[in-house]
Protein backbone atom coordinates (compact mmCIF):
# COMPACT_ATOMS: atom_id res chain seq x y z
CA UNK A 1 0.00 0.00 0.00
CA UNK A 2 1.25 3.39 -0.66
CA UNK A 3 2.16 5.39 2.26
CA UNK A 4 0.04 9.02 3.19
CA UNK A 5 1.58 11.79 0.78
CA UNK A 6 3.05 14.53 2.10
CA UNK A 7 1.63 17.87 0.77
CA UNK A 8 3.09 21.29 2.51
CA UNK A 9 1.33 24.37 3.04
CA UNK A 10 2.67 27.44 2.31
CA UNK A 11 1.47 30.82 3.09
CA UNK A 12 -0.12 33.48 5.65
CA UNK A 13 -0.65 32.00 8.91
CA UNK A 14 -4.52 32.28 8.64
CA UNK A 15 -4.42 30.29 5.56
CA UNK A 16 -2.49 27.78 6.68
CA UNK A 17 -4.42 27.00 9.81
CA UNK A 18 -7.77 27.33 7.78
CA UNK A 19 -6.17 24.72 5.26
CA UNK A 20 -4.87 22.30 8.37
CA UNK A 21 -8.54 22.85 9.78
CA UNK A 22 -10.11 21.03 6.86
CA UNK A 23 -7.67 18.25 6.84
CA UNK A 24 -6.44 15.15 4.95
CA UNK A 25 -10.51 15.06 4.71
CA UNK A 26 -10.56 17.32 1.74
CA UNK A 27 -8.00 15.23 -0.80
CA UNK A 28 -8.86 12.48 -2.80
CA UNK A 29 -5.49 10.41 -1.53
CA UNK A 30 -4.56 9.74 1.67
CA UNK A 31 -2.21 12.87 3.04
CA UNK A 32 -0.35 14.29 5.48
CA UNK A 33 -0.25 18.22 5.74
CA UNK A 34 3.15 20.01 6.60
CA UNK A 35 2.52 23.61 7.96
CA UNK A 36 4.73 26.55 6.29
CA UNK A 37 3.47 29.72 7.75
CA UNK A 38 5.10 33.09 6.79
CA UNK A 39 4.23 36.59 8.07
CA UNK A 40 5.50 38.38 4.59
CA UNK A 41 5.40 36.79 1.20
CA UNK A 42 9.03 37.42 0.75
CA UNK A 43 9.85 34.77 3.23
CA UNK A 44 8.09 32.04 1.03
CA UNK A 45 11.36 30.49 -0.75
CA UNK A 46 12.96 29.79 2.47
CA UNK A 47 9.84 27.75 3.84
CA UNK A 48 9.80 25.63 0.77
CA UNK A 49 13.50 25.52 1.70
CA UNK A 50 12.75 24.46 4.83
CA UNK A 51 9.84 21.92 4.24
CA UNK A 52 12.83 19.86 2.64
CA UNK A 53 12.82 16.90 -0.05
CA UNK A 54 10.36 14.89 2.15
CA UNK A 55 7.51 17.28 0.43
CA UNK A 56 5.83 15.32 -2.25
CA UNK A 57 4.12 18.72 -3.34
CA UNK A 58 3.48 22.09 -2.27
CA UNK A 59 0.48 24.42 -2.23
CA UNK A 60 0.38 28.21 -2.02
CA UNK A 61 -1.74 30.25 -0.30
CA UNK A 62 -1.83 32.34 -3.70
CA UNK A 63 -0.07 33.27 -7.43
CA UNK A 64 2.55 35.24 -5.46
CA UNK A 65 4.52 33.62 -3.45
CA UNK A 66 4.45 30.58 -6.03
CA UNK A 67 5.93 32.98 -8.40
CA UNK A 68 8.16 34.03 -5.79
CA UNK A 69 9.55 30.19 -5.22
CA UNK A 70 8.87 29.25 -9.09
CA UNK A 71 11.60 32.08 -9.59
CA UNK A 72 14.26 31.15 -6.79
CA UNK A 73 14.46 27.90 -8.04
CA UNK A 74 13.57 26.23 -5.04
CA UNK A 75 10.72 24.34 -6.66
CA UNK A 76 11.62 20.70 -6.69
CA UNK A 77 8.51 18.86 -6.52
CA UNK A 78 5.05 19.90 -8.09
CA UNK A 79 3.40 22.80 -6.84
CA UNK A 80 0.34 24.99 -7.14
CA UNK A 81 -1.27 27.67 -5.39
CA UNK A 82 -5.08 28.53 -4.59
CA UNK A 83 -6.91 30.53 -6.63
CA UNK A 84 -7.99 34.25 -5.84
CA UNK A 85 -10.19 35.30 -8.13
CA UNK A 86 -14.21 34.38 -8.91
CA UNK A 87 -16.32 33.92 -5.93
CA UNK A 88 -13.36 35.35 -3.72
CA UNK A 89 -13.05 38.33 -5.69
CA UNK A 90 -17.27 38.88 -5.22
CA UNK A 91 -17.47 38.55 -1.71
CA UNK A 92 -14.26 41.00 -0.99
CA UNK A 93 -16.56 43.52 -2.83
CA UNK A 94 -19.59 42.71 -0.99
CA UNK A 95 -17.40 43.31 1.86
CA UNK A 96 -16.36 46.86 0.42
CA UNK A 97 -20.05 47.65 -0.40
CA UNK A 98 -21.01 47.41 3.19
CA UNK A 99 -17.39 49.52 4.17
CA UNK A 100 -19.06 52.88 3.95
CA UNK A 101 -14.99 54.37 3.19
CA UNK A 102 -15.40 52.51 0.37
CA UNK A 103 -16.78 53.05 -3.29
CA UNK A 104 -16.62 49.43 -5.30
CA UNK A 105 -16.34 51.16 -8.39
CA UNK A 106 -13.56 53.32 -7.35
CA UNK A 107 -10.97 50.87 -5.68
CA UNK A 108 -7.43 49.20 -6.47
CA UNK A 109 -6.81 45.70 -6.33
CA UNK A 110 -3.90 43.63 -6.66
CA UNK A 111 -2.61 39.91 -7.62
CA UNK A 112 -6.09 38.90 -9.51
CA UNK A 113 -5.82 39.46 -13.36
CA UNK A 114 -7.91 42.26 -15.15
CA UNK A 115 -9.35 39.75 -16.74
CA UNK A 116 -10.97 38.33 -13.60
CA UNK A 117 -11.74 41.86 -12.49
CA UNK A 118 -13.71 42.47 -15.44
CA UNK A 119 -15.26 39.23 -14.87
CA UNK A 120 -16.47 39.89 -11.53
CA UNK A 121 -17.67 43.68 -11.85
CA UNK A 122 -19.54 42.40 -15.35
CA UNK A 123 -21.44 39.66 -13.31
CA UNK A 124 -22.39 42.35 -10.49
CA UNK A 125 -22.93 44.80 -13.38
CA UNK A 126 -20.86 47.11 -11.97
CA UNK A 127 -18.36 49.17 -14.33
CA UNK A 128 -14.99 48.81 -14.03
CA UNK A 129 -14.06 51.89 -15.80
CA UNK A 130 -12.39 53.85 -12.81
CA UNK A 131 -10.65 50.75 -11.11
CA UNK A 132 -7.04 49.88 -10.92
CA UNK A 133 -5.57 46.12 -10.80
CA UNK A 134 -2.05 44.97 -10.41
CA UNK A 135 -1.46 41.76 -10.91
CA UNK A 136 2.41 41.85 -11.23
CA UNK A 137 4.63 39.96 -8.54
CA UNK A 138 6.60 42.62 -6.17
CA UNK A 139 7.44 43.08 -3.02
CA UNK A 140 5.22 43.66 -0.18
CA UNK A 141 6.26 47.21 -0.14
CA UNK A 142 6.19 48.20 -3.92
CA UNK A 143 2.58 46.84 -3.89
CA UNK A 144 1.16 48.36 -1.19
CA UNK A 145 3.09 51.90 -2.05
CA UNK A 146 0.79 51.22 -5.04
CA UNK A 147 -2.27 51.16 -3.37
CA UNK A 148 -1.49 54.27 -1.02
CA UNK A 149 -0.28 56.22 -4.03
CA UNK A 150 -3.56 55.92 -5.82
CA UNK A 151 -5.71 56.54 -2.68
CA UNK A 152 -3.32 60.01 -1.56
CA UNK A 153 -4.13 61.24 -5.07
CA UNK A 154 -8.13 60.78 -5.06
CA UNK A 155 -8.03 58.17 -7.73
CA UNK A 156 -9.56 55.45 -5.30
CA UNK A 157 -10.94 55.23 -2.16
CA UNK A 158 -9.81 52.22 -0.46
CA UNK A 159 -8.10 48.64 -1.82
CA UNK A 160 -8.81 44.98 -2.21
CA UNK A 161 -6.01 42.90 -1.60
CA UNK A 162 -4.97 39.19 -1.26
CA UNK A 163 -1.70 39.49 0.70
CA UNK A 164 -2.09 39.96 4.86
CA UNK A 165 0.92 42.08 4.85
CA UNK A 166 -0.03 44.54 2.28
CA UNK A 167 -3.39 44.90 4.46
CA UNK A 168 -1.90 45.45 7.33
CA UNK A 169 0.72 48.12 5.31
CA UNK A 170 -2.17 49.96 4.51
CA UNK A 171 -4.19 49.92 7.85
CA UNK A 172 -1.23 51.70 9.76
CA UNK A 173 -1.31 53.94 6.71
CA UNK A 174 -4.62 54.62 6.71
CA UNK A 175 -5.75 53.56 3.49
CA UNK A 176 -9.65 51.68 3.80
CA UNK A 177 -8.66 47.82 2.89
CA UNK A 178 -10.05 44.81 2.00
CA UNK A 179 -8.49 41.18 2.28
CA UNK A 180 -9.31 38.71 -0.82
CA UNK A 181 -9.39 35.93 0.85
CA UNK A 182 -9.58 32.53 -0.84
CA UNK A 183 -13.34 30.36 -0.78
CA UNK A 184 -13.81 26.80 0.72
CA UNK A 185 -14.28 25.33 -2.54
CA UNK A 186 -10.99 27.31 -3.88
CA UNK A 187 -9.08 25.85 -1.29
CA UNK A 188 -10.51 22.26 -1.48
CA UNK A 189 -10.29 22.66 -5.22
CA UNK A 190 -6.45 23.32 -4.72
CA UNK A 191 -5.67 20.62 -1.72
CA UNK A 192 -7.34 18.21 -4.35
CA UNK A 193 -4.90 19.27 -7.47
CA UNK A 194 -2.11 19.16 -4.95
CA UNK A 195 -2.61 15.60 -3.31
CA UNK A 196 -2.34 14.63 -7.36
CA UNK A 197 0.23 16.40 -7.73
CA UNK A 198 1.93 14.93 -4.99
CA UNK A 199 0.90 11.15 -6.28
CA UNK A 200 2.58 12.05 -9.53
CA UNK A 201 5.31 13.04 -7.78
CA UNK A 202 5.47 10.15 -5.75
CA UNK A 203 5.30 7.54 -8.65
CA UNK A 204 6.93 8.49 -11.55
CA UNK A 205 4.35 6.65 -14.05
CA UNK A 206 1.86 8.51 -12.84
CA UNK A 207 2.54 12.06 -14.19
CA UNK A 208 0.24 15.09 -13.82
CA UNK A 209 -2.27 15.79 -16.67
CA UNK A 210 -4.34 18.35 -17.75
CA UNK A 211 -6.97 18.25 -20.34
CA UNK A 212 -8.09 21.07 -22.37
CA UNK A 213 -11.89 20.84 -23.62
CA UNK A 214 -12.83 23.31 -26.15
CA UNK A 215 -16.48 23.58 -27.59
CA UNK A 216 -16.30 25.44 -31.42
CA UNK A 217 -20.16 25.63 -30.76
CA UNK A 218 -20.22 27.98 -28.32
CA UNK A 219 -16.68 29.90 -29.50
CA UNK A 220 -17.46 30.10 -33.17
CA UNK A 221 -18.90 34.48 -33.21
CA UNK A 222 -21.86 32.77 -35.58
CA UNK A 223 -23.37 31.41 -32.72
CA UNK A 224 -23.64 34.41 -30.88
CA UNK A 225 -26.84 35.14 -32.61
CA UNK A 226 -28.38 31.90 -30.90
CA UNK A 227 -30.76 32.27 -28.17
CA UNK A 228 -29.08 32.73 -24.67
CA UNK A 229 -30.97 30.38 -22.88
CA UNK A 230 -30.10 27.11 -25.08
CA UNK A 231 -26.18 28.05 -24.73
CA UNK A 232 -26.74 28.47 -21.02
CA UNK A 233 -28.40 25.01 -20.60
CA UNK A 234 -26.00 23.56 -23.16
CA UNK A 235 -22.89 24.98 -20.63
CA UNK A 236 -24.80 23.35 -17.77
CA UNK A 237 -25.21 20.08 -19.51
CA UNK A 238 -21.06 19.94 -20.93
CA UNK A 239 -19.74 20.85 -17.50
CA UNK A 240 -22.18 18.00 -15.50
CA UNK A 241 -21.17 15.50 -18.43
CA UNK A 242 -17.31 16.35 -17.75
CA UNK A 243 -17.68 16.11 -13.93
CA UNK A 244 -19.14 12.48 -14.22
CA UNK A 245 -16.43 11.81 -16.02
CA UNK A 246 -13.90 13.37 -14.55
CA UNK A 247 -15.51 11.68 -10.88
CA UNK A 248 -15.01 8.30 -12.78
CA UNK A 249 -11.27 8.41 -12.85
CA UNK A 250 -10.52 10.54 -10.18
CA UNK A 251 -9.90 14.15 -11.61
CA UNK A 252 -11.36 17.54 -11.11
CA UNK A 253 -13.07 20.06 -14.19
CA UNK A 254 -12.63 23.96 -13.76
CA UNK A 255 -14.52 26.00 -16.50
CA UNK A 256 -12.28 28.70 -17.58
CA UNK A 257 -14.39 30.31 -19.64
CA UNK A 258 -18.26 30.00 -21.87
CA UNK A 259 -16.11 27.58 -24.12
CA UNK A 260 -14.11 25.68 -22.73
CA UNK A 261 -12.98 23.95 -19.50
CA UNK A 262 -9.88 22.12 -17.86
CA UNK A 263 -9.82 18.94 -16.56
CA UNK A 264 -6.59 17.69 -13.80
CA UNK A 265 -6.29 14.37 -13.23
CA UNK A 266 -3.52 11.73 -14.00
CA UNK A 267 -1.40 10.36 -16.78
CA UNK A 268 -2.57 6.85 -16.36
CA UNK A 269 -6.20 7.59 -15.78
CA UNK A 270 -6.07 9.74 -18.95
CA UNK A 271 -4.07 7.06 -20.67
CA UNK A 272 -6.82 4.34 -19.53
CA UNK A 273 -9.49 6.66 -21.17
CA UNK A 274 -8.07 7.25 -24.34
CA UNK A 275 -6.87 3.59 -25.24
CA UNK A 276 -3.32 4.93 -24.73
CA UNK A 277 -3.87 8.60 -26.21
CA UNK A 278 -5.06 6.94 -29.34
CA UNK A 279 -8.99 8.88 -29.33
CA UNK A 280 -9.67 12.56 -27.48
CA UNK A 281 -10.57 11.60 -24.24
CA UNK A 282 -14.70 12.86 -23.29
CA UNK A 283 -14.94 13.74 -27.12
CA UNK A 284 -17.25 10.08 -28.00
CA UNK A 285 -19.82 10.67 -25.24
CA UNK A 286 -19.74 14.31 -25.49
CA UNK A 287 -20.72 13.87 -28.88
CA UNK A 288 -23.27 11.29 -28.55
CA UNK A 289 -25.28 12.76 -25.69
CA UNK A 290 -25.39 16.53 -26.47
CA UNK A 291 -24.62 16.50 -30.09
CA UNK A 292 -21.21 18.03 -30.29
CA UNK A 293 -17.83 18.02 -31.70
CA UNK A 294 -15.11 18.98 -29.46
CA UNK A 295 -11.83 20.50 -29.82
CA UNK A 296 -8.84 18.68 -27.42
CA UNK A 297 -5.76 19.36 -26.17
CA UNK A 298 -3.39 16.80 -23.06
CA UNK A 299 -0.75 18.00 -21.35
CA UNK A 300 1.60 16.97 -18.87
CA UNK A 301 4.45 18.73 -16.65
CA UNK A 302 6.37 18.63 -12.99
CA UNK A 303 3.78 21.98 -12.46
CA UNK A 304 0.34 22.56 -13.27
CA UNK A 305 1.79 25.60 -15.36
CA UNK A 306 3.58 23.41 -16.96
CA UNK A 307 1.21 21.09 -17.92
CA UNK A 308 -1.24 23.75 -18.92
CA UNK A 309 1.20 25.07 -21.06
CA UNK A 310 1.61 21.39 -22.80
CA UNK A 311 -1.95 21.14 -23.41
CA UNK A 312 -2.77 24.69 -25.16
CA UNK A 313 0.31 24.00 -27.16
CA UNK A 314 -1.61 20.22 -28.06
CA UNK A 315 -4.85 21.96 -28.38
CA UNK A 316 -3.54 24.61 -30.78
CA UNK A 317 -1.67 21.90 -32.63
CA UNK A 318 -5.03 19.74 -33.61
CA UNK A 319 -7.01 23.20 -33.99
CA UNK A 320 -4.15 24.13 -36.51
CA UNK A 321 -4.71 20.17 -38.09
CA UNK A 322 -1.08 19.22 -37.59
CA UNK A 323 -3.02 15.58 -36.94
CA UNK A 324 0.31 13.63 -37.31
CA UNK A 325 1.31 15.13 -34.57
CA UNK A 326 -1.47 14.13 -32.00
CA UNK A 327 -3.30 15.69 -29.37
CA UNK A 328 -1.06 15.00 -26.45
CA UNK A 329 2.52 16.03 -25.39
CA UNK A 330 4.52 14.73 -22.60
CA UNK A 331 6.04 16.44 -19.81
CA UNK A 332 9.39 17.52 -21.68
CA UNK A 333 6.82 19.10 -24.33
CA UNK A 334 7.36 15.56 -27.11
CA UNK A 335 3.92 14.29 -28.85
CA UNK A 336 2.89 11.39 -28.02
CA UNK A 337 1.34 8.78 -29.79
CA UNK A 338 -0.31 10.06 -33.36
CA UNK A 339 -3.79 10.14 -32.82
CA UNK A 340 -5.80 12.18 -35.33
CA UNK A 341 -9.01 14.13 -34.30
CA UNK A 342 -10.91 12.53 -36.99
CA UNK A 343 -10.46 9.17 -39.26
CA UNK A 344 -8.28 10.74 -42.17
CA UNK A 345 -10.92 10.12 -44.89
CA UNK A 346 -13.78 11.96 -43.38
CA UNK A 347 -12.17 15.65 -43.64
CA UNK A 348 -12.98 15.36 -47.52
CA UNK A 349 -15.86 13.53 -47.38
CA UNK A 350 -17.82 14.82 -44.89
CA UNK A 351 -18.71 18.33 -45.74
CA UNK A 352 -19.84 17.42 -49.28
CA UNK A 353 -22.13 15.06 -47.18
CA UNK A 354 -23.04 17.66 -44.61
CA UNK A 355 -24.39 20.00 -47.12
CA UNK A 356 -26.24 17.77 -48.91
CA UNK A 357 -28.16 16.49 -46.18
CA UNK A 358 -28.55 20.00 -45.12
CA UNK A 359 -30.07 20.76 -48.66
CA UNK A 360 -32.48 17.98 -49.11
CA UNK A 361 -33.51 18.70 -45.08
CA UNK A 362 -34.21 22.63 -46.42
CA UNK A 363 -36.06 21.86 -49.54
CA UNK A 364 -38.97 20.05 -47.63
CA UNK A 365 -39.25 22.34 -44.51
CA UNK A 366 -42.24 23.74 -44.22
CA UNK A 367 -43.58 27.51 -42.88
CA UNK A 368 -40.15 28.78 -42.67
CA UNK A 369 -39.29 26.44 -39.28
CA UNK A 370 -35.94 25.32 -39.18
CA UNK A 371 -36.01 23.29 -36.13
CA UNK A 372 -36.41 19.24 -36.61
CA UNK A 373 -35.57 16.23 -34.42
CA UNK A 374 -33.75 12.74 -34.78
CA UNK A 375 -37.44 11.09 -35.82
CA UNK A 376 -38.87 14.70 -38.30
CA UNK A 377 -35.62 14.46 -40.00
CA UNK A 378 -35.44 10.63 -40.37
CA UNK A 379 -39.27 11.49 -42.19
CA UNK A 380 -37.89 13.90 -44.85
CA UNK A 381 -34.69 11.64 -45.16
CA UNK A 382 -36.19 8.60 -45.88
CA UNK A 383 -33.95 6.94 -42.92
CA UNK A 384 -34.37 5.68 -39.21
CA UNK A 385 -33.98 7.86 -36.48
CA UNK A 386 -30.95 6.40 -35.47
CA UNK A 387 -29.41 7.33 -39.09
CA UNK A 388 -31.41 10.80 -38.95
CA UNK A 389 -29.38 11.60 -35.57
CA UNK A 390 -25.97 10.64 -36.78
CA UNK A 391 -26.73 12.41 -39.93
CA UNK A 392 -27.82 15.85 -37.71
CA UNK A 393 -25.12 15.66 -35.15
CA UNK A 394 -22.63 15.59 -38.85
CA UNK A 395 -24.49 18.94 -39.31
CA UNK A 396 -23.61 20.17 -35.85
CA UNK A 397 -19.60 18.90 -36.11
CA UNK A 398 -19.81 21.34 -39.84
CA UNK A 399 -21.45 24.30 -38.30
CA UNK A 400 -24.48 23.13 -40.34
CA UNK A 401 -26.95 22.82 -37.21
CA UNK A 402 -26.55 23.55 -33.64
CA UNK A 403 -28.27 21.66 -30.89
CA UNK A 404 -31.19 23.31 -28.96
CA UNK A 405 -32.07 22.47 -25.13
CA UNK A 406 -33.24 19.16 -25.07
CA UNK A 407 -37.14 19.41 -25.37
CA UNK A 408 -37.93 18.18 -22.10
CA UNK A 409 -41.65 16.40 -21.44
CA UNK A 410 -43.61 14.10 -18.59
CA UNK A 411 -43.24 11.29 -20.31
CA UNK A 412 -40.54 8.39 -19.31
CA UNK A 413 -37.58 8.05 -21.76
CA UNK A 414 -34.87 10.05 -23.09
CA UNK A 415 -35.65 14.07 -23.84
CA UNK A 416 -36.61 14.18 -28.01
CA UNK A 417 -33.33 16.40 -28.45
CA UNK A 418 -34.02 19.44 -31.20
CA UNK A 419 -31.62 20.59 -33.81
CA UNK A 420 -31.95 24.33 -35.32
CA UNK A 421 -30.83 24.02 -39.10
CA UNK A 422 -28.45 27.06 -40.55
CA UNK A 423 -30.12 27.17 -43.67
CA UNK A 424 -28.11 30.10 -44.10
CA UNK A 425 -24.93 28.21 -45.25
CA UNK A 426 -27.09 27.12 -48.26
CA UNK A 427 -26.37 30.49 -49.77
CA UNK A 428 -29.44 31.66 -51.73
CA UNK A 429 -32.13 29.68 -52.79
Amino acid sequence: MTPDLTIGVVGPHDLVERVMLMGHAAAPLPCRLVAAAYRDEQEAPDKVTRLGPGVDACLFASPVPYDLARRSGVLTMPATYVQLGGAALVAALAKAALDTRIDPKRVSIDVVTRADVEEAYTDLGIPATDVHSRDEPGATGTIAAYHERLARQGATTGALTCLPAVAERLQTAGVPVIRIKPTSAAVRTALHTAALLGAHHRLEESQLTVVLVEVPTLREPVRRAAPRYWRDELRLSLHRLLVQEANRINATVWPIDDHSYLVTATRGSIAAATDGFRVLPFAARIRDELGLAVEVGVGMGRTTHDAESHARAALARTQAGKQAQGFAVDREGRALIPAPRMPPTGATALKPKGVEVLARLAAKLEGGDTVVDAEGAGKMLGVTPRTARRLLRTLVDEGLAWPLPPNRTPQPGRPRQLYRLIVEKLGPR
